[in-house]
């Protein structure tokens, strides 16, 4: 397992997304709230080097927050 420990794997987790003009994208500032097409309930998405690999949900438990993956997605083909 020691050759694991230098790769390293950008994960992801997407709860939502929206679309907006680019002039809104450059006025925005620190503490601006962008409204997702999600709530807190919805499942999220699980990507790892910006491919799906899992779903999951969202838990908060007082100041921490976490993602319990619940489904693990099929290999896309031709994937390693």
């Amino acid at each position: 397992m020691a050759t694991l420990d230098k790769v390293s794997v950008d994960l992801m987790v997407v709860l939502g997304t929206t679309t907006m003009p680019i002039h809104q994208v450059m006025r925005l500032s620190r503490g601006a709230i962008i409204e997702l097409d999600a709530t807190e309930a919805d499942e999220v998405k699980i990507l790892a080097n910006n491919l799906p690999i899992a779903s999951g949900v969202v838990l908060v438990d007082r100041n921490r927050i976490a993602v319990e993956v619940k489904q693990m997605l099929p290999k896309l083909p031709g994937v390693r």
